[in-house]
């Protein structure tokens, strides 16, 4: 009996696909069989209308699913078959994608909130549209058996549903209820939620078991609460990120739709919203902005339906630490800043921070990837088809891992910084992780030219001598052009990469560039005038050192000594004369620290890009009446902020509004990079400008880039970070490409 075999290929497992096609099948009248394999989805069908059938597969896919590809072959049946059937998983290995983490869908939701007992009420509801997925899974494929929900066992009505394919739930690992399923605890006792919102009202701060971790959570309207949890987590002014309804979203926001679709969509991100309401500024000291993001737990919405105002949902970790997932860890490491712990006995088998996003008026911009939007993938540029599986080890701060294998590039969650001991472990782990549950062999290993980072020395440890080491840089372009889909051979770009610091190709450290190159090269075309970083790391931690250093080269000396008066001066100037701990940096983070000294940040950075983050508040206050953009020269490609200080300084004297300076820096410098990318446009040198590097998070930064580049074709990030946290993805391109030209 003549029949085709159809292969489903993408994000396909987990998400309802072989109920889907069943229901498919019995809609066009289809016999055969259905099953996941490790490459997906695979398919024997016959029937009068296989067009139809195999045109739906993709446009009538279930929520969750990605369709990346449907190939069709023929098929020869023994006999025909007479029904249509699920049939079990096939073989070992791991071709196909994990689903991420989904937020709770509308329908297990309402059953939370309805009448039924077994699922009335309770915090670990999911079906086929919602729930846990990557956070509890332990190995392909993916099957109950493989995950954390493996040790509890089905009731008859679970099992029921769980086996009946017309059923939301058919195949749905993580599927449980009342009576055979997860339950919480805290403290000991009955009415666990009813409990919790009540401590939580009362001030008292807890520890939340979530999906990827735990959090700890307080009253956001309670000042005394914040100050407590503050204090206790010797976190005096980094955002804390806010949960809440649309009530209360609502009530402190104005979400545009394309924020309301970020929030509301499965990954259920953390959202940079603007601060309309009249919740506490402590919340965000000196920013304009807070992070929100929805319930995305049935236990989330049981709470705050019960509390019914917005809560502090702040990792849950020691400073500098990875987020605590299990729950004797919360005990040992939480009980000193908890009150309580609310916690469950269903592991977590991953750690996964909870994802943070921003519109901007050019699409979205991820800021950290992670729970929700791991491990989906994107698909290699054109000319990358034949790629080598590649594993690339990203860099030091918000470290993350890329795979290459059969033509996909899988970006791993973010990993933290390397600095700490105990990230290093997760790290570590991290990579062993992905490459055993994707089965993957990497032939090529790449890392960033640093030597001192951690994840260089770890990635020449493993790679012997197939280890491609890529400028941080040239990284961060390929990284830009590899999102965009651009292809192996489409030429060079100009790409404007402004972050804080990466090792350049010449020893010194670099920061504001303007590369001209694609995948496989580049050359610097352009650079912020470098200046001394004194005290070498200390400067990343205190920009006043960076003002001093900026104030010095322009030969504003005299202005230096009575801004910063207080501070040991001489000491600096010494040490940078002889050139002791005092490095050379083009690094445009730190221009901008020294403008946030020179317009009043004092002390130290309590967080990375405090003092960036100040300036970009400050100057929005400001409104839309920029003025003249500060001026900057540029010579044989250096582009020297020294006539930007001296109208600083001037507006200063004349009394202009802080607000106002912060907003004309910023269109300076957007000005002066933007000028110099133009002309390599405008000389046929490049064919686009790509925009990366962490400082392009600055929505404002961007948006005014963006705009003095006229009606430039530009490239810009919105699925993979800007930042380091996107690194090893152009590093991974880099290597694949290079090993191209090998061939």
């Amino acid at each position: 009996m003549d029949g085709l075999r159809i292969r489903v290929r993408g994000q396909v497992q987990g998400v309802g696909f072989r109920p889907f096609i069943w229901q498919l099948a019995r809609r066009f009248g289809i016999t055969g069989d259905v099953l996941n394999d490790p490459e997906g989805v695979l398919i024997h069908a016959c029937g009068p209308d296989l067009d139809a059938f195999v045109a739906a597969i993709a446009s009538d896919a279930p929520p969750l699913a990605r369709v990346d590809a449907v190939e069709t072959a023929p098929h020869i049946f023994d006999a025909k078959p007479s029904t249509f059937e699920i049939t079990a998983s096939q073989g070992s290995g791991a071709e196909t994608r994990v689903t991420p983490d989904a937020a709770t869908c509308p329908d297990c939701l309402a059953d939370i909130r309805g009448s039924d007992p077994r699922r009335s009420g309770y915090a670990f509801t999911n079906c086929t549209h919602c729930g846990p997925r990557f956070t509890i899974l332990h190995g392909l494929p993916y099957d109950r058996a493989k995950t954390t929900m493996g040790v509890f066992g089905m009731c008859d009505d679970c099992a029921a549903e769980y086996a009946d394919p017309a059923d939301r739930r058919f195949h749905a690992q993580p599927v449980a209820c009342a009576v055979c399923g997860p339950q919480l605890c805290l403290d000991h006792g009955e009415d666990v939620v009813a409990r919790a919102a009540e401590r939580l009202l009362a001030g008292e701060i807890l520890a939340i078991k979530g999906l990827g971790g735990f959090h700890l959570c307080c009253d956001a309207t309670n000042a005394e609460a914040i100050a407590t949890l503050r204090t206790r987590k010797h976190r005096p002014t980094k955002p804390l990120a806010l949960m809440g309804r649309w009530e209360e979203i609502e009530a402190h926001a104005s979400p545009s739709p394309e924020e309301r679709t970020a929030l509301s969509s499965s990954a259920a991100p953390i959202v940079l919203l603007s601060h309309q309401g009249t919740l506490p500024d402590a919340l965000a000291p000196g920013q304009d902005r807070l992070g929100w993001m929805l319930p995305y737990t049935p236990l989330h919405h049981l709470l705050l339906d019960t509390v019914r105002c917005p809560l502090v949902m702040t990792s849950g970790n020691l400073s500098g630490e990875p987020q605590v997932i299990g729950n004797d860890e919360a005990v040992e490491k939480l009980g000193g800043f908890a009150d309580g712990i609310l916690c469950h006995n269903r592991d977590i088998a991953r750690r996964l921070d909870d994802s943070v996003m921003q519109v901007t008026k050019y699409g979205p911009m991820i800021l950290r990837r992670a729970r929700g939007m791991v491990p989906d993938t994107l698909r290699l540029p054109p000319g990358f088809e034949e790629a080598p599986q590649v594993v690339a080890f990203g860099a030091h701060l918000k470290s993350a891992i890329c795979l290459v294998k059969n033509g996909q590039a899988l970006l791993s969650h973010h990993l933290g910084d390397l600095d700490d001991p105990l990230t290093w472990d997760e790290f570590v782990k991290a990579d062993a992780d992905y490459a055993a549950l994707f089965d993957h062999h990497p032939e090529v290993f790449a890392c960033d030219l640093h030597p001192g980072y951690r994840s260089s020395q770890h990635a020449a440890a493993r790679a012997g001598d197939a280890l491609v080491e890529v400028q941080h840089h040239h990284a961060h372009l390929a990284s830009c052009l590899a999102e965009n889909d651009w292809p192996l051979d489409g030429g060079p770009v100009a790409g404007i990469i402004l972050d804080g610091l990466g090792l350049g190709s010449d020893g010194t450290i670099w920061g504001g560039e303007v590369l001209l190159g694609d995948y496989a090269g580049f050359t610097r075309a352009a650079h912020l005038q470098p200046a001394p970083l004194p005290g070498g790391d200390m400067a990343s931690r205190e920009p006043w050192r960076n003002l001093l250093a900026r104030l010095d080269q322009a030969g504003l000396s005299v202005v230096a000594d009575t801004m910063l008066a207080d501070a040991p001066r001489d000491v600096l100037r010494q040490a940078i004369a002889k050139g002791v701990n005092a490095p050379l940096s083009s690094s445009a983070g730190r221009l901008f620290d020294a403008f946030a000294a020179l317009l009043g940040f004092s002390g130290a950075q309590s967080f990375e890009g405090e003092a960036a983050m100040q300036l970009e508040a400050m100057a929005l206050r400001a409104g839309s009446a920029v003025g003249s953009p500060y001026p900057f020269a540029e010579t044989d490609g250096v582009i020297d902020p020294a006539p930007m200080w001296d109208a600083a300084l001037a507006d200063l004297h004349k009394g202009t509004g802080k607000e106002k300076m912060a907003l004309r820096f910023h269109a300076g410098l957007a000005q002066a990079f933007a000028t110099t990318a133009k002309q390599l446009l405008e000389d046929d040198h490049a064919k686009a400008v790509a925009l990366s590097g962490g400082c392009f998070q600055n929505a404002l930064l961007l948006e005014m880039t963006i705009k003095a580049l006229g009606d430039a074709p530009i490239l810009l990030h919105t699925k993979v970070p800007a930042n380091d946290g996107g690194l090893a993805l152009g590093q991974a391109l880099i290597a694949a490409a290079l090993d191209s030209g090998d061939r």
